[in-house]
């Protein structure tokens, strides 16, 4: 009787360490509602007020949405003709010189000319397939995040420095085609070293076989499934938690804040905030009707910022989901490294306002 008792397996088990987090948390929330029983609701409130107006009127009746599902297609056309394979071949003498995968800048190129969800959900697969390290990955998350996430953003932009009677080409070559190979070179030189160089020979071929009409209607649909399935719910997450501090009164000083920062970095802060926080081909639309008003190093400033990674979901939610489901890398890794190619992108910004203003004007 005593050795059945002993072979009894022990009723209960430790109480981890998030079962305790999880019971400080009901406490929490049971004197919150003993107490002031609206914050709870209030926060609810706050955070669906904030995300409604992103989702429905930017992505879902906006044209954000259509352009992202146009933006795939796009690329998938591009990606059929033979665009990926030609850019690896055109960058290659280049990046035999700097020793990293010749497919590293594909990424930056689909970006700007479409969209850097597209970019990253047509691309991604293509370094996974060509043998990519995680380190040349994170690199191309950097440098994708060097040029304006949708060509509107670009011809805004472009519309608005004609308007000021500003010179665009350096700007435009300067700000946006230069950090393409300066800023893979820069990061396999300090941050991500693990990159070896791979010639045409040694990759397997991008372009592929599916006929012209399946190419368009999956890529279209491809886009759609992108944009319900991962950037709608990535977006939401963002902009909840920026409703949940504003309710809690945090998110303000955040703003003025960053307000600060922006005017100490040479960048307009109005335009600069919509970029962050909104959409840069907001803040570029708002450019082109302020711009006699704005002085020439802020204008180039506010330029250079959004034609980046830019809004905060993007690099916070958007990369991580896309990047983590496509290819080696996890979404924190691919939020690191997009937050590395921001903080990149934001010293190019006081940098290139200062450097080009004698030039343009």
């Amino acid at each position: 009787m005593a050795l059945r008792e002993k072979e009894l397996p022990e009723v209960g088990r430790k109480v981890e360490t998030i079962e305790w987090v999880g019971l400080v948390l009901l406490l929490s929330s049971l004197a919150v509602l003993f107490v002031r029983p609206g914050v709870i609701g209030g926060i609810f409130d706050a955070m669906v007020n904030r995300v409604v107006p992103i989702v429905v009127k930017v992505y879902l009746t906006g044209t954000l949405g259509s352009a992202i599902i146009l933006s795939v297609m796009t690329g998938r056309i591009l990606e059929r003709l033979g665009f990926t394979d030609a850019l690896v071949r055109l960058f290659t003498p280049v990046a035999r010189l700097m020793k990293i995968t010749p497919l590293i800048i594909v990424p930056a190129i689909y970006n700007i000319l479409g969209d850097i969800n597209a970019a990253g959900r047509i691309t991604a697969p293509s370094l996974k397939k060509a043998g990519a390290t995680k380190d040349e990955q994170k690199i191309a998350i950097a440098t994708m995040c060097q040029g304006n996430q949708s060509f509107s953003t670009f011809m805004l932009g472009l519309l608005a420095f004609t308007k000021g009677g500003l010179w665009a080409f350096p700007i435009i070559v300067v700000g946006l085609f230069l950090p393409v190979v300066l800023v893979p070179l820069l990061l396999s030189k300090t941050l991500y070293r693990d990159v070896k160089f791979k010639d045409v020979a040694e990759m397997p071929r991008f372009t592929p076989n599916t006929p012209a009409i399946p190419t368009i209607f999956n890529g279209a649909r491809e886009g759609a499934e992108l944009l319900f399935l991962l950037l709608i719910p990535a977006a939401a997450v963002v902009f909840a938690l920026m409703g949940a501090l504003d309710f809690l009164g945090v998110w303000k000083p955040i703003e003025s804040a960053l307000t600060a920062f922006l005017s100490a970095l040479s960048i307009d802060p109005q335009t600069g905030m919509q970029s962050i926080l909104v959409s840069p081909t907001l803040a570029m639309n708002t450019l082109v009707e302020t711009i006699s008003n704005v002085p020439p190093r802020l204008a180039i400033g506010s330029f250079i910022l959004a034609a980046s990674g830019f809004p905060l979901q993007i690099p916070l939610a958007q990369i991580p989901a896309v990047w983590s489901q496509n290819s080696d890398l996890t979404a924190g890794e691919a939020m690191q490294a997009a937050i590395v190619g921001m903080i990149i992108r934001i010293i190019s910004a006081f940098l290139l306002s200062w450097i080009l203003v004698p030039i343009v004007i």
